[in-house]
């Protein structure tokens, strides 16, 4: 049996994942606007303080693209201040919500239409929006084919063994839109799988290797000795005498 492609490894994987966790539903939001505020507010933090702050902006009436648009900066500021970096996060969100509204006439499901790789260049260009965020918010907020890459993502590859030669964001993002149809319901619950897998097992440190649903196909697993290798055939016979 020969050797399998990267593209078998990864569906096996997803596969493996799948089994093992069950759907991850993600991403936790009430509609596209609240999942693009929360691809922002997630940048650095961890997500218990995303959702605080998603709580005081509901709390204070203004959780809309025009309620944000038209609040004043330091409130913003203050509303936003259990993420973390909040006025970064503000500055940041403002930049996000003048986009929407310049192009897009405030409404974010005009994000669902259209030329969609087109749409993740204006993101990028947004001020504080990078190359995750954009594939965060037109993946989930939006249900394009676009992977989000993650360090989860790159240290999953890295220990499989298939990391690309130059493991920039964008070659990663590659890779599995090269080895997997485009489907942004496969897609989403991919990442949301690997983030989960490297939340519980495939830690930055430590990997917790044995039981690992992955375990059998890791190339760390194997170097480490946790898979058990088939014995060595017995030498066959010269075929001289004694």
């Amino acid at each position: 049996m020969g050797r399998e492609t990267t593209g078998e490894i990864l569906r096996r994987c997803y596969q493996a994942l799948l089994e093992a966790y069950g759907p991850q539903g993600w991403w936790p939001g009430e509609g596209p606007f609240e999942v693009m505020v929360g691809a922002v507010l997630t940048q650095n933090t961890a997500w218990g303080n995303v959702e605080r702050a998603l709580g005081n902006l509901k709390a204070a009436g203004v959780f809309s693209p025009a309620g944000l648009y038209n609040l004043p900066q330091e409130e913003l500021e203050r509303l936003l201040r259990p993420a973390g970096t909040y006025r970064v996060k503000a500055a940041r969100l403002r930049a996000l919500l003048e986009y929407l509204f310049r192009r897009h006439g405030g409404d974010p499901a005009a994000l669902s239409r259209g030329d969609w790789k087109a749409l993740r260049e204006e993101l990028l260009a947004v001020p504080g929006i990078g190359r995750e965020t954009a594939d965060s918010i037109l993946l989930y907020a939006a249900g394009r084919p676009t992977f989000v890459v993650d360090a989860y993502t790159r240290r999953l590859l890295d220990r499989l063994g298939l990391l690309p030669d130059t493991p920039s964001y964008e070659n990663i993002r590659a890779l599995f839109m090269a080895h997997l149809p485009p489907d942004p319901d496969l897609y989403g619950e991919y990442h949301a799988l690997i983030v989960r897998h490297g939340k519980e097992r495939c830690r930055k440190g430590r990997p917790r290797c044995p039981g690992c649903p992955l375990a059998s196909f890791c190339a760390v697993a194997n170097s480490a000795g946790l898979i058990p290798q088939p014995a060595p055939e017995p030498p066959k016979a010269s075929g001289r005498p004694a």
